[in-house]
């Protein structure tokens, strides 16, 4: 038997059926280009640009401004300062047309140009010698007391403690890392046990009154962000919670995730500000505070009101 051929459609039936498809490719352009008007949205909100957003550059809204700079943006351009440390005077040895010396020749400017480097860095050893005397009276000896912080026959002293802190408090650095550019930049051999230890001692220096200045500070703040994430202590789960700003952080470690954690860390137990999270439920017994969506989890803002 063979097989039932269709008719060919008549060109009113193509017609209509081009219409419909241009209507059809019409709606489909104006839903990409509010999608794209939303994407754009968005991505000024969390801060991204050409450089850190996964969208193609096909796909974004055309600005009409050239890239880099704006007229009126105040740039950061390296500047030549009056007093540098060093100055080196270049002479032009003979003329460049004639040949002829320029040594007794006028001079007529001074073009200046600056290098900012840093010089080269290495420990420097400071050696204390403990003088001991024998009194010639009574025969007792007595020896020098040594300077304050001085405790040990080699040791490193504040200036490399001090930076070791900063490379892992201040720039995130682990105790490897950290180890390894003490080590590659400044020749200074450390390893990861003594980084733990010179932050232990900088945290043993802070006092008692330490952390309850900062849990202070962090609830008389307008607005908190609070976050935990799990942690591993001795084998069991534990939740690492933080209360943070701009230029406060503050950690806890706790068996518990919930109100018993949040709690313990000490922040937000008659907080009345704003208290930015992840919309965790336990965040919503403080009732007192207004509660805002992590833009970082979410990639929206939207303020939550206050539970009555």
């Amino acid at each position: 038997m063979s097989p039932v051929e269709s008719p060919a459609p008549s060109y009113d039936e193509l017609a209509v059926l081009a219409v419909a498809q241009a209507a059809q490719i019409a709606e489909l352009r104006a839903a990409l280009e509010k999608a794209n008007a939303r994407i754009t949205e968005l991505e000024a909100r969390l801060g991204k640009n050409s450089r850190n957003s996964s969208k193609p550059r096909s796909l974004r809204k055309r600005t009409g401004r050239k890239p880099g700079g704006q007229d009126g943006h105040e740039g950061s351009t390296l500047r030549l300062v009056d007093d540098p440390a060093r100055a080196v005077v270049h002479e032009p040895v003979a003329c460049r047309r004639c040949g002829d010396g320029l040594l007794l020749a006028p001079v007529m400017a001074v073009e200046r140009r600056q290098v900012v480097d840093l010089p080269a860095v290495e420990p420097v050893v400071v050696e204390h010698r403990l003088v001991e005397r024998e009194c010639v009276c009574c025969g007792t000896r007595t020896r020098a007391e040594a300077p304050a912080g001085v405790d040990a026959p080699a040791q490193y002293g504040p200036g490399v403690e001090a930076l070791v802190l900063y490379l892992y408090g201040g720039q995130f650095l682990a105790r490897d890392r950290v180890a390894v550019a003490m080590a590659e930049l400044f020749g200074i051999a450390l390893s990861p046990g003594t980084v733990a230890a010179m932050l232990a001692r900088a945290a043993g220096r802070l006092g008692a009154e330490f952390l309850p200045q900062v849990r202070d500070a962090l609830a008389a703040a307008d607005v908190v962000g609070a976050d935990e994430t799990g942690l591993r202590v001795a084998g069991k789960l534990h939740w690492v919670h933080c209360a943070r700003t701009e230029k406060l952080t503050l950690v806890v470690c706790h068996p518990r995730r919930g109100r018993e954690g949040i709690d313990f860390l000490g922040v937000l137990p008659g907080f009345t500000r704003v208290v930015v999270h992840d919309c965790w439920a336990p965040y919503d017994a403080f009732v007192d505070a207004g509660h805002q969506l992590c833009c970082a989890h979410y990639a929206d803002v939207r303020v939550m009101p206050t539970s009555a």
